[in-house]
Parts: structure tokens; sequence; C-alpha cells
């Protein structure tokens, strides 16, 4: 599966908005974690793959919303996804790759990888995890789980904080106790996290498409 690649980008923009990525990940989290920041943002106008060996979540939560900003050319765009929100949950071997196309001075396209949590032994660690996911293919086991939950009554975490316009409360709902994924291959358009700890974080651009999966 290819990722979806639209629309031009900067070369200037792509050096402000990608590379301090991991920064602004960590400023968002301590924010989100302090009650200083919205969870409610406008999504940019590229998703982006992830794939790990293992995401063990507690609390587990999954509904459908709509994730909206612009496309790459600055048009309004909206998403459907199936949000999977976690109270807590550890993340093994996780990479995460997105494709920025069609950069000038001939670079073409620059794909950003992110790896953290290669060591089993101090997996990536989160707090309040939503994830808006567009295709997910795993296995997954789950403990005391309920399907068929209306979102409204889905329980803790919650229906994100800012988000509740774009769900409709009597609408289809899962939940589980506990959930064990492995061998996992998502497509997401955003993660949100209260806290957010990458272990053994690397961070490096490659030229061309050299996507997680």
């Amino acid at each position: 599966m290819s990722s979806q690649v639209r629309g031009g980008t900067r070369w200037k923009r792509f050096a402000l908005v990608m590379v301090p990525s991991v920064v602004a990940t960590a400023a968002v989290g301590v924010g989100l974690a302090q009650g200083a920041l919205a969870a409610s943002f406008s999504v940019s106008g590229q998703s982006f793959k992830v794939r790990t060996d293992k995401l063990v979540g507690h609390d587990f939560i999954q509904y459908g919303s709509v994730a909206t900003g612009k496309d790459l050319k600055g048009d309004d765009a909206a998403h459907a996804v199936a949000v999977s929100g976690f109270s807590d949950a550890t993340i093994t071997n996780m990479c995460q790759s997105v494709v920025t196309p069609n950069l000038p001075f001939g670079l073409g396209n620059v794909t950003l990888v992110l790896k953290a949590g290669t060591d089993p032994e101090k997996p990536v660690e989160a707090t309040n995890l939503y994830l808006d996911i567009s295709e997910l293919d795993a296995d997954a086991y789950f403990e005391h789980i309920d399907i068929g939950v209306a979102a409204g009554d889905v329980g803790k975490p919650g229906i994100q904080e800012g988000t509740e316009k774009k769900v409709n409360p009597n609408g289809f709902s899962q939940r589980a106790k506990t959930a064990t994924l492995t061998n996992v291959k998502q497509t997401a358009w955003a993660t949100t996290a209260g806290t957010f700890k990458l272990s053994n974080l690397s961070l490096r651009l490659h030229s061309g498409v050299k996507e997680c999966y």
C-alpha cells in the first residue's frame, strides 16, 4: 500500500514544519498533560504510516469521527477516521514515516522516518493516547470487550476533548479493558497523547519514498 502523495510543498515549509516535529510532539504532549492546549486541531494534508511489533493499551475505545484540515494545496479537506483511544499504552519497536512530495531544487520526494522503542525492555510509553486511523492491519486480542456501545456511553478515556461536535454520540463504538495488537500496520491522519515518551529515538530524512512498510 502506498502513501497518498498529493500536490506540491515548498522547501521552506518542509524545513520549518517537518524537521522540528519531534520537538513539537514533546511540547504538545507537555501542554496537553498540563491542560494548556486543546486536543482539537486542523490536520495536515499528509497522512502517515506507523508500524509496530506490539501495542498494549488499557481502557481501549473506538468510535467514528472526522478529521478536518487542509490538503497540500490549501483547500479544505475532511477524512472519515476510526478513532482508537487508550488511557495508557506501551508500543514496542515503533516506526513512523511520512512522505513530503515534489520538493524543489531537484530533491523530489523526501521521507521522514522516526523510530523509537526498539529495545523491548524500553518501549514507547503514552497516556491518554488517541489515534485517528484510516487503515489498520494487525493481530488483535481483547479482554472484556463490548461491541455496539453508543459512542456517548463508551466510558474512559471518553470521546477526545475538543472533538465532540465531530462524533455522533448515538453512533457505533466498542470498548475493551485491554487491547493487545501485534504486527501492526496503520495509516493515520493524527496522533495525540497527554504524554508520549520515546525511548531510543531516531529521526532520519531519506531521499525518495522509503516508508516503514
